[in-house]
């Protein structure tokens, strides 16, 4: 594993030997919810107001805030942050994509704000419908780097 040391302790991945290259990663969360609900949250007709603008601004936040929550995540020099939410047959679905260009990639990054995304979404419906679940939330593809570029 390398987030362990020779020791078995947790460590962070030392990358000061790589070269900064484009990476890029791709993430959603889902958010199951009424088709009533729905309308609702597309149509912009909530009580706390335009529940998706809060949405792209929180999965923004939740990129820039990734290694604060994700203990051994690096620092990066967030170049770019796409959040896209999109209705679907079952409620939303939230999109983030991360660049950047660095020693290290950005999937955690892309996971971490479409998490804070859907979170962020369940606190705005709440209280319309208790039955709103959140998930899966997974990785959708990434680039650069050494293992090259993967895709769901």
């Amino acid at each position: 594993m390398t987030h362990l040391d020779e020791q078995g302790r947790a460590a962070m991945v030392d990358v000061s030997h790589k070269t900064a290259t484009p990476r890029a990663a791709t993430a959603e969360a889902h958010v199951t919810m009424s088709a009533t609900l729905a309308d609702q949250l597309f149509a912009g007709d909530l009580p706390k107001g335009d529940a998706l603008a809060v949405v792209r601004v929180a999965a923004i936040m939740g990129v820039k805030r990734t290694p604060e929550l994700v203990p051994l995540c690096h620092p990066l020099p967030i170049e770019d942050v796409a959040v896209d939410v999109d209705r679907t047959d079952s409620g939303a679905r939230i999109t983030v994509t991360v660049r950047v260009t660095a020693k290290t990639g950005v999937e955690m990054e892309a996971m971490t704000g479409a998490a804070v995304g859907a979170v962020t979404l369940y606190d705005m419906v709440k209280g319309l419908d208790k039955a709103v679940t959140i998930g899966p939330i997974r990785l959708l593809s990434k680039t650069g780097g050494k293992s090259g570029a993967w895709q769901r």
